[in-house]
Order: structure tokens, then sequence, then C-alpha cells
């Protein structure tokens, strides 16, 4: 299964407040503080829209590799030439006998065809049905990393408070914020939960439709 590589933890912003923050050993006004708070955070934010929509991105292009699926499966046919088997005439067989040996070459052809249709169905089943939970996969390390930066987040705002002792304005604008970024998550997850859901159906879906072939 292929991993995502995971992004610095911090940004260059809160890198650059900090190196300035040690070096000149002087805090800036509340007001600067909180503005920097607030340009982290919107910073982090938007680390994790960006994996919200490549998420969608993903999951919309998997459904439709699932509908192209369905379709091959559907439209797979195997083209027989009957006339082949009556070329060789001037063997004194009737017309009568002629009929039946067609019919069942035919009926040969169709159990040839089925036989091709399920083993090829199957494989490319197979083959879709693991390349969308190898992609299930990456999105859930992408999802954890995300959690990840959100529990960074919110230590670092646990310090943030005990060093400046925002005003109560100050912390509910902070939680709206962490709120919105939690919420993405969530919705990452569900998404991510629906398409391993997906994935467990439509491999179920062909091992039963192959045990009946059999």
């Amino acid at each position: 299964m292929k991993k995502l590589a995971v992004e610095p933890m911090v940004t260059s912003e809160y890198n650059e407040w900090w190196s300035k923050r040690v070096n000149d050993n002087i805090l800036r006004s509340r007001k600067e503080d909180v503005r920097s708070i607030e340009e982290y955070l919107q910073v982090v934010s938007s680390e994790i829209e960006i994996i919200r929509q490549d998420f969608e991105k993903r999951n919309l292009e998997l459904g439709k590799k699932i509908e192209q699926l369905e379709e091959e499966k559907m439209q797979l046919g195997l083209d027989v030439d009957i006339q082949k088997s009556i070329r060789t005439a001037g063997l004194g067989k009737t017309s009568e006998q002629w009929r039946q040996e067609i019919q069942e070459k035919k009926i040969k052809a169709d159990q040839w065809e089925k036989k091709f249709q399920d083993t090829r169905a199957r494989e490319a089943s197979l083959g879709k049905i693991e390349e969308l939970k190898e992609q299930v996969g990456e999105l859930e390390d992408a999802l954890q990393n995300s959690e990840l930066r959100i529990e960074i987040l919110e230590k670092s705002n646990e310090q943030w408070q005990e060093q400046f002792h925002p005003s109560q304005d100050q912390i509910r604008e902070r939680d709206y914020i962490m709120g919105e970024a939690v919420a993405q998550v969530r919705e990452v997850a569900d998404h991510l939960q629906t398409l391993a859901v997906q994935a467990d159906v439509l491999s179920l879906k062909y091992e039963s439709e192959l045990d009946r072939g059999q």
C-alpha cells in the first residue's frame, strides 16, 4: 500500500514567529499575538480543505471507474462465427445433420463464452477492487495526518492560552476556527467510511456472482 508523505506539522509563518521571539526575547503586543494565532489556524484550515477536496475528487473518479466496470461487464460479448462450422461441404451430411451439428457447436460456443466472461469479469473486478482498497488506504493515511495536525494545533493553542491569557471573545473566535477544522476532518472521515463500504460490497457482489456461475 502506498503511503502519503507527511508534511511538516508547523508552517513557515509559525517558525518565523518563534525564531523572532527567541532572538528578541521580547513579546509583541497582545493584538499582534492574536493575529499570529489566527493566521496559523487559517493556514492549517487551508491544508485540511485541500485534503478534503482531493478526497472528493478521488471519490468521484472511483465512482466513475465502478460504473465503467459495470458497463463493460454488461457489454462484454464473444462474437462467434457460426458460418465457419458449415464450410466443410461435401461430407455427405443431410441438412438436418448439419443443423444439429451447428446447434451443438453453438451450445459449446455459448458455454465457452460464459466461462470467458466469468473469468475476465472476475479478473477485472478484483483488479478494480484492489485498486480501490489501495486508494482507500492512502486516504486513511491522509486522514490520520490531518487528525495529527489538529491534535498538535490543539496543544499549541493550550500553550498560547497559558502564556497570553486571551480574552473571552478571543477564545470564542479561536474555538470557532478549531470547530470548523474538526468538522472538515469529520466530513472526510464520513466519505472515507462510505467508500470503504462500497469497496466491500462490490467485492462480495462479484464473489457471489462467481459462485453462482460455478
